[in-house]
């Protein structure tokens, strides 16, 4: 049972149960654009909860999926000072299960009454971006946007199932993520003929998006912020 304020309960098809933090903008009338809005490995925490609601505050109504839900404890958050506690959740997430924790956000997103159906994102930062791409080849989205997706080459061989344009976001500070890695997801996206913009912000970081980190960069993040807006609007 849902005890938290603008969280609600998914049912998983396999049977496993799923918080996820909602934000809709106030005062808005008509249907609204939607972004199904993909965690850090950190958790729906409060930074996540604050970026969605700041695209909430821009038009777009907003539901963040605990994807950890199978392994970690309902609203869980792992601290950013210790990723060794992240792991066991991190470690735990299969592409099928991703896969159907994605079709329930969209089910739920298609559900609600002030949801324009054909204007669905999705938007992640880290382990959200590479979930952002799986999501963008899974589900009928208008465009999927990937800040920093460590991994996401490890899903090249869905490239040619995007349904709409992806927008990507790179680190020109990241060691995490070798230029080996972005080539390898951008080569399938030419082989397959998909659309895509590629971003990479020579001064960032990794993580260069999350005010709560050390590597927050607010040139970065603004700039990369106005981008996506700008993307969706136009998509």
């Amino acid at each position: 049972m849902n005890n938290k304020p603008n969280y609600t309960d998914l049912t998983i098809t396999d049977g496993t149960e799923m918080a996820a933090y909602i934000a809709k903008p106030t005062n808005a009338n008509g249907k609204l654009p939607a972004i199904i809005l993909l965690q850090e490995a950190f958790g729906v925490n409060g930074h996540m909860r604050n970026v969605a609601d700041d695209f909430a505050s821009r038009g777009y109504v907003v539901i963040t999926p605990e994807i950890f839900h199978r392994t970690a404890p309902k609203y869980w958050e792992g601290p950013y000072t210790d990723f060794a506690a992240v792991m066991p959740h991190y470690s735990a997430i299969t592409n099928e299960g991703l896969t159907a924790d994605l079709v329930a956000c969209h089910k739920w997103l298609t559900e609600q009454a002030d949801v324009d159906t054909g204007s669905i994102f999705s938007i992640g930062y880290c382990l959200g971006g590479r979930v952002s791409f799986l999501a963008n080849a899974v589900l009928p989205l208008k465009a999927g946007i990937s800040y920093y997706g460590g991994g996401t080459d490890q899903l090249a061989n869905k490239a040619k199932d995007l349904h709409g344009r992806h927008l990507f976001f790179w680190g020109g500070l990241d060691k995490h993520i070798k230029q080996e890695n972005i080539n390898t997801v951008l080569h399938a996206l030419d082989e397959a003929g998909k659309e895509y913009v590629n971003v990479k912000i020579s001064y960032a970081d990794h993580a260069f998006s999350c005010d709560e980190r050390p590597a927050y960069n607010k040139s970065a993040s603004d700039d990369a912020l106005a981008l996506t807006l700008a993307f969706m609007k136009n998509s």
